[in-house]
C-alpha cells in the first residue's frame, strides 16, 4: 500500500477534520494539485489540510470519512492514507514516514549529530576496529566518554528515531562472532619456544625510529653479547620467549628475536658479496619454482640463494649449486649448516638438506648432468654467456633461465652471446629491482614530547552583516538549506591531538643488479635463428 509521507501531514489540521466529520464518497475523488509554497504553508500555517495527491481506492474513500482521535499519531495518519499506488509511484518505507512525521530540522548550532550520523576521523575509524582492552588510556577515555554523549542524545532525541540497518547489523556482529570461537589448529613448525643454547639471536637497539645495532650471533653458556650501549649476558637470554626487550648493563633496551632467513642473509658470513633478498625473491617469481623442481645455480657466493632455492623447492626437490672458489664454497656450506642447525633447535620440522654444493668449474661439468633435467636455471657469476651452452640441452622445454648482472654492460655481453651461440632463449624482461623505506610516525617536539594538533583558524568575513539588515533572497535560500541539511565537515572532531608525519627514509638502498628473464622455446623453423633481444 502507497504510504504519503512525503505530504508531511498536520497533526493539527488532522485534528479539526476529526472534529468536523466529513460526508461519505461513493468513490474515489481526484484531489486538487497544491503548489510546492502553498504545502509549505499548509505545514507551517496549521489550519489547512493538504490533500492526497494518490488516487485513493472505495475502500480508502470510506476510510477517510470515518472520525479520526483527537489526537492522532503517525501511525494513523499513515493509515489515513492509504491505498492502491498510482502507476510509477513507489512505496515508501516505515523509516521515511517516521522522518517526515518527526518536528523539522532544527538550527545547525542547535542540533548535534549523532554517533551513527556524523563522519568519522581516521584514527576513530581504526580504534573501533580494536577490542576496548587493547587500547591506549587517552583513547579509551575518549571512546567511552563519546559513547555516553552518543547515548544522551539518543535519550534526548525522537523516539521513532533509529540508526540504519547496517549500524545495527554491526552491532549485533560481534555477539555472534563471540558465540563461535575460532577453533585452535596445531602449529607444527611452531616458533613460540623459549631460547636455548645454540640458539640463533638478533639483537636490535633503535633509537628515535633509526636503526642503531642489529647484530646475530648463537646463544652460549658462558657468553654475552657486547655492544657499545653495554653488554647482556647469554644466561639472562636462555629460557625467555622471543620478541622481549632486554636491559644491557648500561641502562639501554634491546630486542631480542630469533632471525627470519632475510635477516640471515643479511648478517651471515660473506665471502664474496651477496645476492640481497629482494632481489632474490624477484628471481624466484621469474623462475616460478614449485615444490619438487631441479634447479640448477651457477656461483654458489655465500649461499644466500641457495637458502631460499631450498626453501622453494621443498623436502621433494633439489638445488644443484656450483662454485669455482674453494674459499666461497667452504663458507656456502658452512652458512648452510649453521641455519640447519638452529632451525631445529627452534623448530618442529627439520629444514631439508636438498642442496648440493658441488666446487667445480660448471663449463667442465657437462658429463655430469647428462641423465638430469633442471626446471630452472640460477646465474650469478660474471660471464653467464659461457655457461649457457652447456646448461642449454638440459633445461626443460618452456623452462626459466634468471641471470643476476651487476652492470649494463654485461647484459649487452649476455645478449650478444645468445645471438652468437644460435641459442633458442627468448629474453622477456630486463628489470631493476628497486625499494623506497619510508618513515610515519607521530610528530614530536625536539625536547621528545608529542607536539599538539593545531586547528586551522576560522575564515571571518571582512564586512560582517549589520544588525536589522537582510539578506539577499538568494542568501536566504542558502541559509535555509544549511539549517536543514547540516555539513558533515562540521561534525567531524579530532579523535585524539597527535598528528603524524611521513617522509622517504634518509638512507635507501641504491642500485643492486639487473635480473635478467630468458625463456627456452622450440624452434619453429630451422632457418630461423634468435636475435637474443627483448
Amino acid at each position: 500500500m502507497l504510504q504519503c509521507a512525503g505530504r508531511r501531514l498536520s497533526l493539527r489540521a488532522l485534528g479539526r477534520q476529526s472534529r468536523a466529520p466529513q460526508p461519505a464518497r461513493a468513490g474515489p475523488q481526484k484531489s486538487a494539485w497544491v503548489p510546492p509554497g502553498g504545502r509549505r504553508r499548509a505545514l507551517l500555517g496549521g489550519g489547512v489540510s493538504v490533500p492526497c495527491r494518490c488516487g485513493a481506492s472505495d475502500r480508502a474513500g470510506a476510510a477517510a470519512a470515518a472520525p479520526l482521535p483527537s489526537a492522532p499519531r503517525p501511525r494513523a495518519a499513515r493509515a489515513l492514507c492509504s491505498g492502491a499506488p498510482r502507476q510509477g509511484d513507489g512505496a515508501q518505507s516505515e523509516e521515511q514516514v517516521a522522518v517526515a512525521a518527526s518536528p523539522p530540522a532544527q538550527g545547525l548550532g542547535s542540533r548535534r549529530r549523532r554517533a551513527w550520523e556524523r563522519a568519522l576521523s581516521p584514527l576513530e575509524r581504526v580504534s573501533r576496529l580494536l577490542p576496548e582492552e587493547l587500547l591506549s588510556g587517552e583513547i579509551g577515555d575518549i571512546r567511552r566518554a563519546d559513547q555516553g554523549e552518543s547515548r544522551q542524545e539518543d535519550g534526548r532525541g525522537n523516539s521513532d528515531s533509529q540508526p540504519p540497518a547496517a549500524s545495527r547489523a554491526a552491532a549485533a556482529r560481534p555477539q555472534r562472532d563471540e558465540d563461535h570461537a575460532p577453533v585452535d589448529t596445531p602449529n607444527t613448525a611452531a616458533k613460540d619456544g623459549t631460547f636455548q643454547v645454540g640458539d640463533l639471536i638478533v639483537a636490535e637497539f633503535r633509537r628515535k625510529t633509526y636503526l642503531e645495532f642489529k647484530h646475530m650471533r648463537n646463544l652460549t653458556a658462558v657468553g654475552k653479547l657486547n655492544s657499545n650501549w653495554g653488554a647482556i649476558s647469554h644466561l639472562e637470554i636462555i629460557g625467555k620467549l622471543p620478541g622481549q626487550m632486554f636491559r644491557t648493563s648500561s641502562g639501554f633496551q634491546f630486542l631480542i628475536r630469533r632471525p627470519a632467513l632475510e635477516d640471515f642473509v643479511l648478517l651471515m658470513k660473506r665471502g664474496p658479496t651477496i645476492s640481497y633478498p629482494k632481489d632474490i625473491n624477484a628471481m624466484l617469481m621469474m623462475m616460478d619454482i614449485n615444490q619438487g623442481d631441479t634447479v640448477v645455480e651457477t656461483g654458489t657466493g655465500s649461499g644466500g640463494m641457495s637458502l631460499f632455492l631450498s626453501r622453494a623447492v621443498g623436502p621433494r626437490g633439489r638445488v644443484i649449486s656450483y662454485e669455482i672458489r674453494k674459499d666461497h664454497h667452504a663458507v656456502a656450506k658452512k652458512n648452510y649448516r649453521r641455519w640447519r642447525d638452529a632451525w631445529e633447535i627452534g623448530h618442529a620440522e627439520e629444514w631439508p638438506d636438498n642442496v648440493d654444493f658441488i666446487n667445480k668449474d660448471i663449463l667442465t661439468a657437462a658429463e655430469d648432468m647428462k641423465s638430469i633435467t633442471f626446471d630452472a636455471v640460477a646465474l650469478d657469476m660474471l660471464n653467464p654467456q659461457i655457461a649457457l651452452p652447456v646448461l642449454y640441452p638440459h633445461l626443460k622445454q618452456g623452462g626459466v633461465c634468471a641471470v643476476y648482472l651487476a652492470n649494463i654492460t654485461q647484459v649487452i655481453d649476455l645478449l650478444e652471446g645468445i645471438r652468437t651461440c644460435n641459442l633458442s632463449l627468448l629474453c622477456e624482461r630486463i628489470i631493476e629491482v628497486t625499494h623506497k623505506d619510508w618513515l610515519v610516525l607521530p610528530a614530536k617536539r625536539k625536547d621528545g614530547r608529542l607536539a599538539p594538533r593545531v586547528e586551522p583558524p576560522q575564515i571571518i568575513d571582512e564586512e560582517p552583516q549589520r544588525k536589522g539588515e537582510e539578506l539577499p533572497i538568494q542568501d536566504q535560500a542558502v541559509v535555509g538549506e544549511n539549517d536543514i541539511a547540516e555539513s558533515l565537515s562540521d561534525y567531524v572532531e579530532p579523535y585524539g591531538s597527535v598528528p603524524y608525519i611521513a617522509r622517504p627514509y634518509p638512507w635507501q638502498a641504491g642500485h643492486t643488479a639487473f635480473l635478467i628473464k630468458m625463456r627456452k622455446y622450440k624452434v619453429a623453423y630451422p632457418d630461423t635463428a634468435p636475435d637474443g633481444s627483448c
